[in-house]
């Protein structure tokens, strides 16, 4: 059995946004600015920011590529989830990236073991459970520092287009720079300081979104 390393919307890639966990934030940063939402019971969760249209992913090729330095966790996992109670690895048979003898990626060697590409997505999934597990305390610890701060970003996509990405938060540079000597030392013992920093860098990249949308669009 193989399965297939591709993305694309068949494989629900064609999205503007994709879950993110902090755990994430370093390597995320790089590529994609990280914006916040509250779910439906109030609770805060991370998003990587792909496109500024509906359902347009601008890191997502033609070829089956995703053109970034760092792939989603959530995105990255493709047919295999991970079983909360018994911890194991499950595999989606129905998903179309999976062959019992086409091309792909192997899951085993032939000799036995785990092969390289199960190895990593075994590697993947504990980043999302680890990443389930800091997000509350993470974000309780910015609540508690006033770091997050709801707000709509307004983009001038040029030739007369726009568009407003609500109902978000950031974290805000002037909280940062607000915090006392005694919430500095208390979010730097937690990772939660870093993190922060790296929230905040981040939206340098909405920029490069829009660069990356007029060389998709042509304009």
């Amino acid at each position: 059995m193989t399965v297939l390393v591709a993305h694309g919307q068949a494989h629900g890639d064609a999205v503007n946004q994709a879950l993110l966990f902090p755990n994430e934030f370093e390597a995320a940063q790089r590529d994609y600015p990280i914006l916040f939402r509250r779910d439906d019971r109030g609770g805060i969760y991370a998003v990587a920011l792909l496109g500024l249209d509906p359902d347009d992913n601008l890191f997502l090729g033609s070829d089956g590529g995703w053109h970034a330095s760092y792939v989603p966790a959530v995105r990255q996992r493709g047919p295999f989830l991970r079983d909360r109670e018994s911890g194991a690895v499950t595999l989606d048979l129905d998903d179309p990236r999976v062959s019992r003898g086409g091309d792909g990626n192997p899951l085993y060697l032939p000799q036995g073991g785990t092969a390289p590409y199960l190895a990593h997505v075994e590697t993947v999934l504990d980043v999302i459970h680890e990443g389930q597990q800091i997000n509350a305390p993470l974000f309780a610890a910015w609540q508690a520092a006033d770091l997050l701060r709801p707000t709509t970003i307004e983009l001038d996509l040029g030739d007369g287009q726009s568009c407003a990405i609500t109902d978000i938060l950031v974290v805000a540079d002037d909280a940062l720079d607000a915090l006392t000597a005694e919430q500095v030392a208390t979010l730097h013992a937690s990772g939660a300081l870093r993190a922060a920093f790296m929230a905040s860098a981040s939206l340098d990249n909405i920029p490069r979104l829009i660069d990356r949308r007029h060389q998709r669009h042509g304009n």
